[in-house]
């Protein structure tokens, strides 16, 4: 019995051997992916983008250092003893505004004497001028010498000097008792008093009452390479690039944007020899005093701008074992080209190329993993959709709402 019913069993199940047989052969022709990995004969899709030129800004990001507008510090002019403080640290301040004021007395004293001695010359004028009227007319009728109504005329001029003598001593007076209050040099925001009421302060002192700083707007110095400075200047002598817009943008410490956009100033006429660098300043508005001296920031600005620039997506390039940039080109006959490019830098996304391609090239960004150099490929442009998602050949549109 056992011989009949086995090749019974082998009869019902040849049809379903040949069934899986028939489902396995399917795939056997393509490569066992599904997607655009390859076309209908076997050979792989590249997706493409086709090179042109435009105007690139050449964007520098460079370390730099936050310095006040204005910085002034606060000394006194004279000698004396502090009786008040009249400003209120870290406030802002006007200028001509009276920081300090020193003791008077001795200046008022000063002032009196010197309108006394004003007086006092004055008088003496008075007689010295009536005694040289009075010789003269003598001296014509020579009742009196020659000598003696010269005498008279060089002590009225001697008085008259004397006079303005003591006048400029009392605007010295004047302009002592003046310096008894002490101003603001500036406007800005004023530090910490470094005197306290009650000290002595002189004309001559090293040390300074307060430090004013005005910060809005304020400065950002950017020290930049004189290497690339010197090529910068070059790219724009030789045409290759024009100069851009002075506008410069900051990131904080934190990571954060600055929201107001600065503008560069000028560039030092000099090098640094310590450091190789040549300093660029910019100005910042900083109303809302985020901005402090010191703080260290990042600033991006355009110093140039390419006028036929090439950008070429990072996607497509990759680097030799020596470290040269390459992408692949979709070539003659659909075959894929290798060729060496010179990437100087990065704009967003992609790559800055001065040389090895050229406008109008199809630079190869998709399937370059199942690529090879010479290998035949089937072009289509760059974010197409893959053959399995692509409607088929006179295939109804599906009908609204369906």
């Amino acid at each position: 019995m056992r011989g009949p019913i086995l090749r019974l069993s082998l009869t019902c199940l040849a049809p379903v051997l040949l069934v899986l047989a028939g489902c396995s052969g399917g795939d056997a022709a393509g490569d066992g992916k599904s997607g655009r990995a390859k076309g209908p004969q076997g050979t792989p899709e590249a997706g493409f983008v086709v090179l042109a030129t435009e105007r690139v800004p050449l964007e520098t990001v460079l370390p730099g250092r936050t310095a006040a507008y204005e910085t002034s510090d606060v000394r006194p002019q004279i000698t004396g003893l502090i009786e008040a403080r009249l400003f209120t640290e870290g406030a802002i301040v006007r200028r001509g505004q009276t920081l300090y004021r020193i003791d008077q007395s001795l200046y008022r004293a000063a002032v009196a004497e010197a309108e006394a001695a004003l007086a006092n010359a004055v008088a003496t004028r008075t007689a010295a001028q009536a005694r040289a009227d009075r010789f003269r007319p003598l001296a014509e009728i020579e009742a009196v010498s020659k000598q003696e109504y010269t005498d008279a005329v060089a002590a009225a001029r001697q008085a008259d000097a004397a006079v303005q003598q003591a006048r400029a001593q009392i605007d010295t007076a004047r302009i002592n008792l003046r310096f008894t209050n002490v101003p603001a040099p500036i406007s800005g925001r004023i530090g910490r008093s470094l005197a306290t009421t009650g000290a002595l302060v002189t004309a001559n002192q090293a040390e300074p009452l307060t430090m004013i700083q005005r910060l809005d707007p304020i400065f950002v110095d950017i020290p930049q390479s004189s290497a690339d400075l010197l090529a910068l200047r070059r790219s724009l002598a030789n045409g290759g690039s024009v100069p851009a817009s002075a506008e410069v943008r900051l990131t904080l410490e934190d990571g954060g944007d600055y929201p107001q956009v600065g503008t560069l100033q000028f560039a030092e006429a000099m090098v640094d020899p310590q450091t190789g660098a040549v300093t660029l300043r910019a100005s910042f508005p900083n109303p809302q005093g985020m901005l402090l001296p010191g703080m260290y920031v990042r600033a991006r600005f355009a110093q140039a701008v390419a006028r036929e620039g090439l950008l070429v997506p990072q996607a497509a390039v990759s680097r030799d074992p020596r470290g040269n940039a390459t992408v692949m080109l979709v070539g003659p006959d659909n075959k894929a080209v290798r060729r060496n490019i010179r990437a100087e830098r990065t704009i967003g996304d992609k790559w800055l190329v001065t040389a090895g391609v050229r406008a109008g090239d199809r630079v190869i960004v998709e399937g370059l993993s199942r690529i090879r150099e010479g290998q035949d490929i089937r072009p289509v442009p760059a974010g197409s959709p893959p053959p399995s998602q692509a409607a088929p050949k006179g295939a109804a549109a599906p009908k609204p709402g369906g």
